[in-house]
Order: C-alpha cells, then structure tokens, then sequence
C-alpha cells in the first residue's frame, strides 16, 4: 500500500488496533460492513480510491459499533430538554460522532421565565454549557468533539450569537446564521425585519437587515465565525418534506439533517482516477456503485448509542458520497483551479457521480427496497436512501489518502503540518517532480518551502497558473467552484471561501451575497491569519534546504 509518511502516522495514532496494519485496518473495516461484497470494499479502501468518514474506519469490528459521522438533536424551551440533549451528546462524541444543533427555540436573554423569580440566559448561555461539556470528552479517546451551533437569523439574540467568537472561546463550535427566505426579502426591499420571540411569537424588535449581514461579514472578518446558512434554500431542496423541517447540519455544514437524524460519509479520490491526463470513467462508475452499496450497508450493522436515532436514521437511510483529490487531479490533467475549464470539469465530475450513485441507491431499492418514508418524499419511485450525495471537508481522511482535501484547491505549495507530537514539512509531489532535475531546482525548492507559493517566482506561466494556492484564488472562483458541485449534490458542500489577509469585511459582504445568488445552501469564509490558533500555514521560515529534497 502506497501510503505517505504523515498518512502512515495519523493512522498509527488514531485509526489502527493495537497490532493491526493498515491493510488489516481495510479488511476489518470490510468485513465488518460487507457480505458478498467484502473483497471489493476492501480493495476499494486499500486502493485508495474510496474512505468511509472516520468513525467507520475507527469503530467497524470493535466493541463499539458506532460507524456515522453526522447527527442533528433538536433543542427545546426546557432546562429539562436541553440537559437531556448534552448527555446524548456526550454519548455521540465519546462514539466518534459529530452534533450539530438549532439553539433557536430557546427563549432570547433577559425573557420571562414562568414558575420562576428570575429572567432568561438565552441560547448563548447554553451554547457555553455545550462548548465546555465537550471540553471535557475525547472523541473514542482519540480526537476532541466537534459541534454546529445554528441560530435563527429572526433570534432576538441573533446580533451577540454573531459576536460570540470574536474575542475567543466556543473552540468546540463552529456557528451559522440560519437565514429564512424572510431576511433577503426585507433586505432586496430595504424593509425593517422582525427579530421574534421563540417563546410566543412575539415580535421583540425590527431591525435595519443591513445592520445584521454587516455585523456578520465584520465578524467573519475578524475570527471566520460565523457562516451563513440559507436555511430557505436548504428546505427548498429537502427530499422528504413530508417529515419537517431541517433548521441545523452537522460540524461543518455539508450535512443538512432533521432532529434525530444520522449520516454516514465517504469520499471518492479522484486523484486516483486520471491516466495519462484523462478521467477513468468507467473505473470511477464502479467505485460509485461499490461506494453507494457500502454506505448504505453501514446503516444496518451501525450500533446506535440513542434509540430515537436509529428510528429516525432508518425513515430516511440518507448517506453522502462525496469527493477529495479535486485539485490534484486537475493538476494532474493540466488543469488550473482557476479557470473556466476546471468549472468545467467539476460539473462533468459531481453531475456523473450524481447520476451513478443516484442509479445505485435505485437498484439497491429494488433489491432491497425503499427507505421507510418514501411515501412522504419527492420520490415516486423505488430509492434505497433520501440523499446520496455530499461534499464532507475530508479533514482526516485526505491526510490518509495522500492527496488534496475536498473540492478544495490546494491550501499551500509547501509548509508545515502538525500531527500529534510531530511536525511534517511537505512541498506539494508535483512540484517536487517538476524542479528537481531543473540546475536550480534546490534553490526554488527553497523559496517554495519559505512562501508556501510560487507565483513571484522565475517560472513558466502555465506552472504559476496551475500551482496556485488556496489564498492565491480569486474569492469569486471560490464560490463559483462551490455552486458548480452544489447543483448536482443533494445535501450540501463543505467549501471555505480562504481571502488574503488584507481582504476586508466589504469583501465578504460580497463573498456571502454572491454564494446567496449562485444557490449555493451555506457558505463559510477565512480570512489569513484572522485567528491565533490557524491550524495551517503557508510555507516554513526555519525549514532546512535539505528537507526540500528528502
């Protein structure tokens, strides 16, 4: 098994039982999902071309059981409720999982409180419960907790939720205003807008909505928090309306789901599916097929730490195929992330891929039959699952894969990245290719490792253009990269819009308005070096010229 250095260690770290490889990991992971089918996942996963979402790989075999990433609990009006829901929570992350919630049915700060001598915290408040709770668990005893916290954009308490992060803390939560058609309508007609009471459904105040998307876009600006989620859009395209509303995702928003919902994620590498700079379409149709029949085979041997999840995961069985690799495997063929042609690609890639898994979960719902509330879906014939595609940010899991995170260019040319205790200098392997024959190849390399970029440097044109890094594409291609997968993904996009850091809130009030127009269902921003705790950076002052050709 091909597998890099970092790879072979984050799944030393996290992923393998004592003693096991990392083929053995694959056939475990397999055996305990497939039956007639096990050799082909197994080879599909030790290939490379196909990874469930961590907890799979995590917990299949084991004691545990628990294979989703994604779940959704709703929160009530009710102290009793809410601390109900903080200890399911703390089952869901102790199993691997992450929880995403509305905070919107909580009354606003300052709110009567019947049956009591005393006002209201509001939602913030309890935002603060969650975060700190997930402080205290270690995901499996392997990774911290991860949350999405979602907050009604009528919230009488919606300005200080978007504030929240701007001075620190909520490190376990990422946060989304959830925007109703309501908001853009007052907005495009420069109407006041009615912030109301969860409680009754009294109107607490009206507001200018301009105040409030400028108040957001500063707020990105400053710390990346919070997004926008056009929650409207997002039930536009509910394909089981029949069951309610979705009013929150899972972590990092790629995963709209319904109070008491799961999903489990994969991700297809492209990156393994170019030769001689052309896509294998046929290779990738049968990964496709063998992708969508393992994910919806994990839901029948998943152990459910909450009963209602189970019950509300078999209504609807939705799971979400996605990608990662996208910008190595343009790279591969020749292609600039910025460029009408790479736009080009992405929609011929997640338009076949839609259309195959979409083939898939049919034949498995003739074989096998429909999920359970089909009679309430947009469907009108046999489906095996409610959704099947989505785009996950593959955080991990690109790491594992060796090759390029999502739909996502790529974040630097070289740099530094951390995993555990050890810290891996890298310059991206094409480059590496490309310069090391070259007489001053050695002294490029270095200037690479010190920018993380390419783009002042003596090279030809066609190589500028096709190695630019995440924060050398323009923020509008970004977004247009994002609505071109968007329309042929059920669920969401997992996308950040990365801005230099000289970009300022005007220009994110630009990026979010955009997303809104090109019918993307959320967007999430990051502006450089906007927060003290980046996790990445762009290039390495102290690297030594000879890890450049190590």
């Amino acid at each position: 098994m091909d597998l890099c250095e970092p790879a072979s260690v984050l799944l030393a770290s996290r992923y393998l039982l004592p003693g096991e490889t990392p083929e053995g990991m694959f056939k475990r992971v397999a055996c305990a999902v497939g039956t007639r089918k096990t050799s082909l996942f197994s080879k599909i996963m030790g290939e490379l071309r196909f990874l469930p979402n961590s907890p799979t790989l995590m917990n299949a075999g084991t004691c545990s059981g628990q294979l989703s990433a994604c779940f959704v609990l709703p929160v009530e009006d009710s102290i009793k409720q809410i601390f109900s829901v903080l200890g399911r929570m703390a089952l869901l992350h102790k199993s691997g999982g992450g929880t995403g919630f509305s905070f919107s049915h909580i009354r606003p700060r300052g709110d009567v409180v019947h049956g009591a001598a005393g006002v209201a915290s509001g939602p913030l408040s309890f935002i603060r419960v969650f975060d700190e709770a997930t402080n205290a668990l270690i995901q499996g005893g392997k990774r911290r907790g991860a949350n999405m916290g979602v907050l009604a954009s009528s919230h009488p308490d919606i300005i200080g939720f978007i504030r929240a992060k701007e001075t620190g803390g909520l490190q376990n939560f990422n946060l989304s205003v959830g925007f109703d058609r309501a908001f853009f309508s007052s907005l495009e007609k420069g109407h006041r807008y009615d912030l109301v009471n969860p409680r009754d459904g009294s109107v607490s105040c009206d507001i200018d909505p301009r105040d409030l998307w400028n108040s957001l876009s500063l707020s990105a600006w400053k710390c990346g928090d919070p997004g926008a989620l056009f929650l409207d859009r997002i039930n536009e395209n509910n394909t089981v309306p029949g069951l309610g509303e979705m009013e929150a995702t899972n972590p990092c928003g790629e995963q709209p789901l319904l109070p008491w919902e799961s999903c489990n994620l994969g991700s297809i590498n492209l990156s393994r599916f170019i030769h001689a700079q052309e896509i294998d379409w046929e290779s990738l149709s049968e990964t496709v097929h063998l992708a969508v029949e393992f994910l919806d085979a994990v839901i029948d041997v998943n152990t459910f730490p909450i009963r209602r999840i189970k019950t509300q995961t078999l209504q609807t069985r939705k799971v979400g195929l996605g990608v990662m690799g996208f910008a190595d495997a343009l790279i591969q063929m020749g292609v600039p992330y910025q460029s009408g042609e790479a736009l080009r690609y992405g929609e011929r890639i997640m338009r076949f891929i839609q259309e195959e898994s979409h083939d898939a979960s049919r034949t498995l719902g003739e074989e096998k039959g429909s999920f359970q509330a089909i009679d309430q879906s947009v469907y009108s014939g046999p489906m095996r699952n409610a959704t099947v595609t989505t785009i996950a940010p593959t955080g991990s899991l690109h790491l594992i894969a060796c090759t390029s995170s999502g739909i996502e260019p790529i974040f630097s040319c070289a740099g530094e990245r951390r995993i555990d205790d050890r810290v891996f200098r890298f310059i991206h392997p094409g480059l590496k290719r490309l310069l090391k024959d070259l007489p001053d190849g050695r002294d490029v390399m270095r200037e690479i490792m010190k920018s993380g970029s390419v783009q002042h440097l003596d090279l030809p044109d066609d190589v500028r253009e096709l190695y630019r890094n995440a924060g050398e594409i323009d923020p509008t291609h970004h977004v247009h990269m994002q609505a071109t997968f968007q329309k042929y993904v059920d669920n969401a996009v997992s996308k950040t819009v990365n801005l230099p850091e000289d970009a300022t809130p005007e220009d994110i009030s630009r990026i979010f308005s955009l997303a809104r127009e090109r019918g993307c269902k959320g967007i999430t921003v990051y502006r450089y070096h906007s927060r003290s705790d980046q996790v990445l950076s762009r290039g390495c002052d102290t690297c030594r010229v000879d890890m450049v050709n190590a």
